[in-house]
């Protein structure tokens, strides 16, 4: 590890780059969980970091020399190139620690697991041509979130109150593990968020009402920059599953 310390014994933070994958424009954001996942980290840890957006088309030769064979996202800490996304962010919770910069981790394992099925329901749904398997996959997503909606509609151990002799009512909280955002939310998020969006434009598909655990984390979630500011326009995530989303064939 490079000490980021100076001379004069002031925290400095390191020199970090971050590169996600581009928008058709070549420079806006481009639809990418994996590169969201990394911007939201960067954005909640505080450090001070410089993102470039890399259009794969006319991928620089300064950044096929930097991380030959790789797309984006990956970084460099300090000179140092980094790709593998878990290890990436294993890396950023170790070295951008307390007290100067917040622990991101969830404090409940299950938080972890969360909805983590959801992305492979909805990428076999989405990818289906034919109409005779459409209900049967749709029902297979609509079952993994409403999995989803019950572990955020029920208490968290630390929303339970051992003294009180009422049954406990279904949590509140913003987020997966309680009313901050944690690395587990960095992963979900930007993928439960494509699913809304491509499953209402290319199936007609809209996560029902009534999941309203699912509701209020999406709805929590707009309200945040760590969110929406690292995130592609809608018109970009339907663009990129445009080829991807087959037509239902009669």
């Amino acid at each position: 590890m490079t000490d980021s310390t100076s001379s004069n014994g002031e925290d400095k933070d390191p020199d970090i780059e971050l590169f996600v994958k581009a928008g058709s424009d070549g420079e806006s954001i481009g639809n990418c969980p994996f590169s969201q996942r990394l911007f939201m980290i960067l954005w909640l840890k505080g450090v001070v970091f410089n993102v470039t957006t890399v259009d794969l088309k006319r991928k620089p030769a300064d950044l096929h020399n930097l991380a030959p064979g790789t797309h984006p996202p990956f970084l460099t800490f300090n000179g140092e190139v980094k790709t593998d996304i878990n290890k990436i962010e294993e890396f950023l919770e170790e070295v951008l620690a307390p007290p100067k910069y917040p622990k991101l981790a969830a404090k409940q394992r299950d938080s972890n697991t969360a909805g983590n099925d959801i992305f492979a329901k909805f990428s076999a749904y989405i990818k289906n041509t034919k109409p005779e398997a459409n209900a049967g996959l749709e029902k297979v997503l609509a079952k993994a979130l409403w999995k989803l909606d019950n572990y955020l509609n029920t208490p968290l151990p630390d929303e339970i109150d051992a003294d009180s002799a009422e049954d406990e009512k279904a949590s509140n909280r913003k987020f997966l593990d309680g009313d901050d955002l944690t690395l587990a939310d960095c992963n979900l998020l930007p993928k439960l968020h494509i699913v809304k969006i491509v499953a209402k434009k290319y199936r007609n598909y809209e996560i029902p009402t009534e999941m309203t655990g699912v509701w209020r984390y999406l709805q929590n979630a707009y309200t945040r920059d760590e969110f929406t500011n690292t995130c592609a326009a809608d018109k970009e995530i339907e663009l990129a599953y445009m080829d991807v989303a087959k037509r239902l064939s009669k």
